[in-house]
């Protein structure tokens, strides 16, 4: 490497150190003297300064700590029916770290659970009415023929139609669908995963509840697995995979908003909120956790433009299930009564009471003569809990006696002036 070209006593001009016709002894002299100077002080300048300085890569002293058992990765579980969900120590949830959330993959889910899905049209044959045609002299008959409306006979059928989803429940070829899917149809088609359609037979519908129950006439097909809606935490992530706008087998994903919601419909149906993403097509269509479990059936959403908005509704499953086998064992839906009108508690009407909470349903009027009047149940009781499920609302309360069978007897806990008893309540057929 070549050094800059510096003056000396005589003419003498280099960039390295190679021999030069015009070199002067004396000037070389000279300037190495010069030279080995400079070396010196910068070699004692640098000897200071590294005598008070510290790197920075010198670490403070620390005290001494004990030793700790070494810790391994967490590992990625493998869930049941496949969904990798990331886990932390003992199998607990990956904590939330500064990068985000360990997200669940619906892979393995949907392979193993897309085929029990099914895609469902309805077609229903309506008259089509036209203009008749008016006989000479009819006072319409030149009002007709002034404004250009021609004059046509009826014409004939017109058919509409109508796409949803739905899941196999069993081996034998029982559906699971929305009711208002296949609701004043004439005939429908389910079309499973592997392209085969078959004619299907509506076992019943119950327009209360919207389930339907639908059979076709096939063996071993693939089945889902039922899952436990009352383990669904809200913030739970879910899976719902349908037909949006006739598009088969299309996978969302999002989480669980609430549980127990109710709709202005009057059918106390504890629906399941979420923000997966539900379409026209989706309705029928089932609702899986991460355990690859179906917990809802997709049915409705709430919207002000007719397209989803982040807000979807799911009929719990036990529910669905007990209502499809009333309609496999008689195609249609029997529920109970006890004869009472119900009034949501409140934390005043609760204070009033004695309670320390709102749980249970408040007794506004008893039927004379009904089923809660023999079994001496009065105005102001308020029923905690029956065959010992505890009762949360009016809802709840609602829900567990239409699902209980005419005919059967329950145990109801009560609360009357500031102490529980227990009555016996036969249940009545609802007409």
């Amino acid at each position: 490497m070549g050094t800059k070209p510096m003056a000396t006593a005589g003419p003498v001009r280099f960039t390295d150190n190679a021999f030069h016709p015009d070199y002067d002894l004396r000037g070389v002299t000279d300037m190495n003297l010069r030279r080995s100077s400079q070396l010196v002080l910068a070699g004692s300048l640098i000897l200071s300064l590294i005598a008070c300085s510290r790197s920075g890569t010198d670490e403070a002293p620390q005290t001494p700590q004990a030793p700790q058992a070494p810790q391994s990765a967490a590992p990625a579980t493998q869930g049941q029916q496949g969904v990798q969900v990331q886990q932390g120590p003992a199998g607990t949830p990956a904590p939330v770290t500064g990068s985000g959330v360990e997200l669940p993959s619906f892979v393995n889910l949907v392979k193993q659970q897309g085929p029990t899905v099914v895609n469902i049209s309805a077609t229903r044959h309506a008259q089509q009415q036209g203009v008749p045609a008016l006989p000479e002299g009819h006072p319409l008959r030149e009002f007709f023929r002034r404004f250009g409306r021609q004059q046509q006979p009826d014409s004939g059928e017109a058919i509409a139609a109508s796409l949803g989803s739905g899941f196999i429940i069993s081996e034998d070829g029982y559906v699971l669908t929305n009711a208002h899917v296949i609701a004043d149809t004439d005939e429908v088609i389910v079309k499973l995963t592997n392209k085969r359609e078959y004619r299907a037979k509506v076992v019943g519908a119950d327009p209360y509840t919207d389930v339907a129950l639908l059979k076709i006439d096939a063996k071993g097909l693939p089945m889902v697995k039922v899952g436990d809606p009352g383990k669904l935490e809200a913030g739970e992530w879910v899976a719902a995979i349908g037909a949006p706008f006739g598009f088969d087998n299309s996978v969302t994903v999002g989480v669980v908003s609430a549980k127990g919601r109710l709709l202005p419909n009057g059918s106390y149906v504890p629906f399941i909120q979420t923000d997966v993403a539900v379409n026209p097509g989706n309705s029928g269509g089932p609702l899986f956790s991460t355990r690859g479990e179906v917990v809802g059936i997709n049915s409705q959403i709430y919207s002000q433009t007719g397209g989803y908005m982040g807000i979807s509704f799911a009929i719990p499953i036990d529910l669905a299930i007990g209502i499809s086998e009333q309609l496999r064992q008689s195609g249609k839906v029997t529920r109970g009564r006890i004869g009472v009108q119900l009034q949501e508690l409140t934390m005043d009407l609760a204070s009033t009471l004695g309670m320390k909470d709102t749980q249970g349903a408040l007794v506004a009027a008893v039927q004379r003569g009904g089923p809660a009047d023999r079994a001496g149940i009065r105005p102001g009781d308020v029923i905690l809990a029956l065959n010992e499920q505890p009762v949360q609302s009016t809802a709840d309360l609602a829900r567990l006696i239409g699902g209980t069978r005419p005919g059967s007897t329950l145990s109801a806990q009560i609360w009357r002036s500031g102490n529980t008893s227990t009555v016996k309540l036969a249940v009545e057929a609802l007409e």
